[in-house]
């Protein structure tokens, strides 16, 4: 598997290269990093011993390759190293969108995993939807992100654009429910500091009920809702028509629509 070489170290790719130094993963020289932009984990796994800008013999080494860049320029990077990579190295990709069939043709027939991590891989609490039909293939991308995520396989690839909308973009519906929640809390009368702190902790504090308890939503929702009460009042607006059902609907189906539309 090692070494691993992580082709786009920006905000993603930095996550992964932060989870793995604090959680376990490819590390010190096992870790090549090509971005001619690193980001700031980037350059602390290159101070901890990991190569920055390999050249070809190095590039010829790696056992497992990291497609971790925008899914506008993946081609260009992959003329870019194709020709210097070990024949059975296989290519892990976390670009949305781009199908595996067209991601092993580009790096000369090379088995391909494909992989739709969260952020939180930077923090240990990360979510990885996988697929890959090569079973070496997806044992490696396992591998590389078990210490770092839930790992979800996947038995069909156009399941990943739905997984995309569940999981890969939903980190942003989360902060943005919160933001909403801080600006209602202000609109209802708060000092911002403190529609800040109570939104904040309560999130926080409910998915680790969520994650602790082992409960289902559904029955942890239940739990709170007091008939007639405060609690109840709200959801009537926020599961109502055309509430938080319907919408996280619409949101789901148009992010898996663009991630096909990125796959071309």
């Amino acid at each position: 598997m090692t070494p691993v070489l992580i082709l786009g170290a920006g905000r993603l790719g930095g996550a992964m290269i932060d989870g793995w130094s604090r959680f376990g993963g490819p590390a010190g020289p096992d870790l090549l990093i090509l971005d001619p932009t690193p980001s700031e984990a980037a350059l602390s796994a290159v101070q901890a011993g990991a190569v920055l800008s390999p050249g070809p013999a190095e590039l010829a080494r790696a056992g497992t390759v990291v497609l971790s860049v925008k899914p506008q320029i993946w081609r260009e990077v992959a003329a870019t190293v194709s020709h210097t990579l070990a024949p059975d190295a296989v290519i892990v990709s976390v670009a949305a969108g781009v199908r595996a069939a067209d991601i092993s043709a580009a790096f000369g027939g090379r088995r391909v995993a494909r992989v739709m991590p969260t952020t939180a891989v930077a923090v240990g609490r990360g979510v990885a939807s996988l697929f890959a039909e090569d079973p070496e293939a997806a044992r490696r991308a396992a591998d590389l992100f078990r210490p770092v995520a839930t790992v979800v396989a996947l038995a069909e690839e156009d399941l990943l654009h739905a997984a995309t909308g569940v999981s890969g973009s939903a980190p942003a519906y989360f902060y943005a429910f919160v933001e909403a929640l801080e600006a209602a809390g202000v609109a209802a009368g708060l000092p911002d500091d403190a529609a800040r702190k109570l939104a904040r902790a309560t999130m926080i504090g409910a998915a680790a009920l969520l994650d602790a308890s082992g409960e289902e939503p559904a029955e942890l929702r239940r739990q709170v809702t007091s008939p007639k009460g405060t609690t109840e009042a709200a959801l009537e607006v926020l599961m109502g028509e055309g509430g938080l059902g319907p919408l996280l609907e619409a949101a789901v189906a148009a992010a898996a629509r663009r991630s096909r539309e990125l796959g071309g």
